[in-house]
């Protein structure tokens, strides 16, 4: 009935809350805000999180924001970037404009150009204005300092989640984080105040709850702070170190004092082996391990092999000294292991992976990195005993050739994602494998292999219809006929990378304009063939495109440029060289031309 408000008369504020619960969107809860002075109450009061970026004023953004959100319980502040927008909080939308009380606050600081940093003030005013804050992200904020940490704590004892990257906050700060709050997770990163002092009481004083922790670049912190931590915080479950002030001592006794530890992520040069048999002794709940720069170990994977059967993850970046032997130790005992990467250990070869292969029967993912001893048979022993794999990734990996991938293909029917880069010896017969086994595929990668051409591609168009992702860049032999193939049998497909590939022309866009109208981004770069003719054809029907990059193709006019960015009405992201972009093409698209268009 015209005049009468069914919504607002019938629904109690329970249920519009429901309703508005639903909206993942910034700009959506934006737009529900403004409908009416109840539904604008009701936004503000159930809003729990927001992100600020830098701005001129932060400490009067601060007071604007907890006026207008009154139940913020996430807060991040990021002065890496731009205060365009409030993030997760915008209170205008995109369309509608209308002011109400609160949007008139902070319209003005969205617009300001100047920048400064969040100070302790400011910081006072947050901590005063949510009292129920439980997760606060402070990145570069370089202003801050242990006062206004003190005024924080003194208000937000409920604060759980505290991550500070690029910050000053000294010892006297993190001691009142350590008195009045109940931290569970604490991330810092380059923090160059912090020292041992403080993290010693954050051990103290969080000792019941404390359940994750990342140290990182954090020059100042040593042993200490672990030994404290391995003494107090036996709830522990998750920690990452990453500094050269990191010994063996602190490992062990977090590993002694910690038996719930899942996640243990390290680089950390100066911890050598007596640190990981401490944790393959202690820590029987282990799921994650990931290593990097590891320099001096045996036998800590013989006890990692032998003390955690629960791992599931494991990650081997840069041991140099890794051998075949370690590797098979902890295959052989880790056989509920699901993901394996291996990224730089010049030193595993075939004989290893083949261990994995015949042990590991319940991977699920395997990346093999700059890895060139490792050769056929060690993949294809992945293939024969790995059935659940869905993702493979291979990145410089120069003795795998076709053999290997085919067994893979052949092996493990329920592969979804497969990644091939600078792999020479890999072609179409092992890519036509995949597409008659693999029909499950969604993405699939070949980025500069040479023997990769259109024939493989038929395969995949033929075999594989639920592809989504497809890079094909620098594959010289994937010409239009690959393309068309793709077009036609992969009805799916959101992502397509085809820079670099010279026979790939009109022909090939006008037949992903027929099949494909879901596609979000392509990428067109150093593409000789391609026209504005090609162009056309595509926007023409590919309605939903997002992103479309065309740097150096030299067939492409400053017309073509237009009908891109005039003829996709979801266009948000063009690429192209800046003397191809007309004045008048600047003027209806500045928010996507202005900041991607350059001089090449």
């Amino acid at each position: 009935m015209k005049g009468h408000d069914l919504l607002n008369d019938v629904l109690p504020d329970e249920a519009l809350i429901h309703i508005l619960s639903y909206l993942d969107v910034p700009s959506d809860r934006g737009s529900c805000s403004l409908v009416c002075k109840r539904w604008w109450q009701l936004e503000s009061e159930t809003r729990h999180s927001i992100r600020i970026g830098a701005s001129g004023n932060p400490d009067a953004c601060v007071t604007a924001v907890v006026r207008r959100f009154t139940g913020l319980r996430d807060v991040s502040f990021d002065e890496r970037f731009g205060f365009s927008l409030i993030q997760n909080g915008d209170a205008t939308s995109r369309r509608g404009r209308k002011r109400r009380r609160g949007t008139d606050e902070l319209s003005p600081l969205l617009t300001e150009s100047l920048w400064s940093s969040l100070s302790d003030s400011g910081l006072m005013l947050l901590g005063q204005g949510c009292p129920r804050l439980e997760k606060l992200t402070l990145v570069w904020c370089s202003a801050i300092s242990s006062t206004g940490f003190k005024s924080l704590a003194e208000n937000c004892c409920g604060l759980k989640n505290l991550e500070l990257q690029g910050c000053y906050v000294g010892d006297d700060g993190l001691k009142a984080i350590g008195q009045f709050c109940k931290l569970e997770d604490l991330n810092l990163r380059f923090c160059d105040g912090v020292t041992d002092l403080g993290l010693m009481a954050i051990a103290t004083g969080c000792a019941k709850s404390l359940k994750a922790l990342i140290i990182s670049v954090c020059p100042r912190v040593t042993d200490a702070t672990l030994a404290a931590v391995g003494k107090n915080c036996s709830l522990l479950e998750r920690l990452t170190l990453d500094s050269e002030g990191f010994k063996s001592d602190g490992v062990q006794a977090v590993a002694r004092g910690c038996p719930r530890l899942k996640y243990l992520r390290m680089l950390c040069v100066n911890v050598e082996d007596e640190a990981l048999d401490s944790v393959g002794r202690y820590c029987r709940s282990l799921e994650t391990l990931a290593l990097h720069s590891f320099q001096k170990f045996d036998k800590g994977f013989l006890a990692i092999g032998h003390g955690c059967k629960q791992l599931t993850s494991l990650t081997l970046s840069d041991c140099y000294f890794l051998t075949d032997t370690t590797l098979a130790a902890i295959a052989s005992g880790c056989t509920e292991l699901s993901s394996l990467e291996i990224n730089g250990c010049h030193n595993i070869s075939t004989s290893g992976v083949r261990a994995v292969g015949r042990s590991c029967r319940k991977l699920t993912e395997v990346v093999l990195k700059y890895c060139q001893k490792i050769g056929d048979d060690g993949l294809s022993e992945i293939g024969r005993g790995c059935k659940l794999l869905q993702a493979l990734i291979l990145v410089d990996c120069s003795a795998i050739g076709d053999s290997s991938i085919r067994s893979i293909a052949g092996g493990c029917p329920g592969l979804k994602r497969l990644h091939i880069r600078r792999c020479y010896k890999i072609g179409d017969k092992a890519i036509v494998a995949v597409g008659q086994h693999c029909e499950r595929l969604t993405d699939l990668s070949m980025r500069f292999c040479d023997r990769v051409g259109d024939d493989g591609l038929a395969a995949i168009g033929a075999g594989c219809p639920e592809l989504k992702h497809l890079n094909v860049s620098g594959c010289h032999r994937v010409g239009d006929a690959g393309i068309s193939a793709i077009a036609k049998g992969c009805p799916e497909l959101i992502h397509l990378d085809v820079s670099v590939c010279q026979s790939v022309g009109d022909e090939g866009l006008a037949a992903l304009a027929g099949g494909c109208r879901s596609l979000r981004e392509i990428i067109l770069s150093h593409c000789r063939s391609i026209t504005d003719a090609g162009l056309g054809f595509l926007v023409a029907s590919c309605t939903k495109l997002e992103a479309c990059h065309m740097v150096y193709c030299p067939y492409v006019t400053a017309a073509g440029v237009a009908t891109v960015v005039t003829g996709c009405l979801s266009i948000k992201k063009v690429l192209v060289e800046k003397w191809k972009v007309t004045p008048r093409t600047r003027r209806r698209a500045a928010s996507i031309l202005t900041e991607l268009c350059m001089d090449l």
